[in-house]
């Protein structure tokens, strides 16, 4: 794929997947856990006060992108490759209730005051704009960032491109301590929304000096964080539609849409964008500057494929028993990663789409193979299935393979997310495979398959 450089810049569970017979298509999902002393609320879950789990309201999913299902050290605590929100016990929303000018924002009684949220603008030395928030009963409200702090629900890291056999090293993170939150309306039909930054242990927003911010008709006050938080919204239906990428937009503090800066951190804010706002929609991605995250909806997740559903079509592929033409021995498509060498492993040619078994027929160099069937020249790679349910747009069968990492999926899932220009580093866009962050290469980024099965 082409790179794209910027120019300019709880608890609704009781939906069920279509079945086939004989599969279980419900699969316990893990829930994020948190501390919630600062909040003065506890975090439900439905083991820690028993709530029968039918009896939750289930918001939705933040899935990480990069990550095939779990994090390669495992998803534990709040630090996890999918989040699940649910509607808590007690509502824990804020909400702007006024604002004053200050001297010493730190000193000021709205920032000192621990059962107070408020967000601090420094204009100047000398003066800030102090916003007071004000408990909300109608949302829960769910905080997302680097920090491993109580106020933190969801703990991202930086995503590193490729196999994460261990977790990566990341020595400069550029992904917020407290990157934005999320306000979740407690009833029908649940709207979730996405705010930049979030709130400290103190319950405070700090905007300093040198941060975008601006007042709207010289009253009201909002502002962007460093590296920003970016949103993009699918045009038309994620999950069982033909959705186009959208525009990639910035979301300000007080959740207004705009377009990009010249880069992640220019002190120029774009443009006002009034026809769009920060409400999520299924299959809305939303960029912390180090990582991006896919907001599944409860409602469409429903009908979704489980990681059972795609085993199974695992199994039925694997029912057909798909030969190597050299090895002349039957291939296994294993259903999950792993580290381990077999005969069995499928491999497929990139240029062509031939899968085969590991040999050393037609070896042209280090990196390149001749197909013994076609004779086309190019590289090979370990076939491997993507099992994160929630990055398929439909239940077809997994018949495509992402360039270069051998991902393989259904053809509309592989088409959309190979046209999904995703932000990396400060000032550009590339197209990646969502199960493992590695940009693809070639036009247009995928390969079909081409298995030698029913043989017999």
């Amino acid at each position: 794929m082409k790179d794209h450089s910027v120019s300019g810049a709880s608890h609704l569970l009781g939906h069920h997947s279509p079945t086939k017979p004989g599969v279980d298509m419900r699969l316990p999902e893990a829930i994020s856990h948190s501390d919630e002393r600062h909040q003065r609320h506890p975090h439900e879950t439905p083991h820690e006060h028993g709530t029968p789990r039918d009896a939750m309201v289930k918001y939705g999913e933040l899935i990480v992108l990069g990550y095939n299902g779990v994090l390669p050290q495992g998803d534990k605590g709040r630090r996890r490759s999918k989040f699940i929100l649910y509607r808590r016990k007690l509502a824990n929303g804020v909400k702007p209730s006024r604002q004053h000018v200050v001297n010493k924002p730190h000193n000021a009684k709205a920032v000192t005051d621990s059962k107070q949220h408020s967000v601090s603008y420094t204009l100047n030395r000398s003066q800030s704009v102090v916003v007071e928030y004000t408990s909300d009963e109608d949302t829960d409200m769910f905080q997302i960032g680097r920090s491993s702090e109580a106020p933190i629900d969801c703990v991202v890291m930086d995503t590193a491109p490729g196999d994460k056999i261990l977790d990566s090293i990341i020595t400069q993170s550029t992904i917020s301590r407290f990157a934005c939150r999320i306000a979740c309306d407690r009833d029908v039909p649940y709207r979730s929304r996405v705010f930049a930054a979030g709130f400290d242990p103190t319950r405070n927003i700090f905007l300093g000096e040198k941060a975008t911010k601006w007042r709207d008709e010289g009253i009201e006050i909002d502002g962007l964080t460093t590296n920003g938080i970016l949103i993009m919204h699918p045009k038309g239906k994620f999950f069982g539609g033909k959705a186009d990428p959208g525009i990639w937009r910035e979301v300000s503090v007080c959740g207004s849409v705009y377009a990009l800066r010249e880069s992640r951190s220019a002190p120029q804010k774009g443009a006002l964008v009034e026809e769009e706002s920060n409400t999520l929609q299924d299959g809305t991605l939303i960029d912390l500057c180090g990582a991006t995250l896919l907001w599944r909806s409860a409602a469409s997740l429903g009908h979704s494929p489980t990681k059972r559903y795609l085993e199974h079509q695992v199994e039925e592929l694997n029912a057909g028993r798909p030969q190597c033409p050299v090895g002349l021995n039957t291939l296994v498509i294993p259903k999950k990663n792993t580290l381990t060498e077999s005969e069995k492993q499928p491999y497929v040619y990139l240029t062509c789409g031939h899968v085969q078994g590991e040999h050393a027929w037609g070896r042209e160099d280090e990196t390149r193979r001749r197909c013994p069937i076609c004779q086309q020249i190019g590289p090979v790679v370990k076939l491997q299935m993507g099992i994160e349910p929630a990055f398929y747009v439909d239940t077809n069968f997994p018949t495509h393979a992402f360039n270069p990492c051998g991902h393989m999926a259904s053809e509309q899932s592989v088409r959309y997310w190979a046209s999904i220009p995703l932000p990396y580093g400060c000032h550009g866009f590339r197209a990646a495979c969502p199960f493992c962050a590695t940009p693809l290469v070639g036009d247009p980024g995928w390969q079909k398959l081409i298995f030698q099965d029913h043989v017999d």
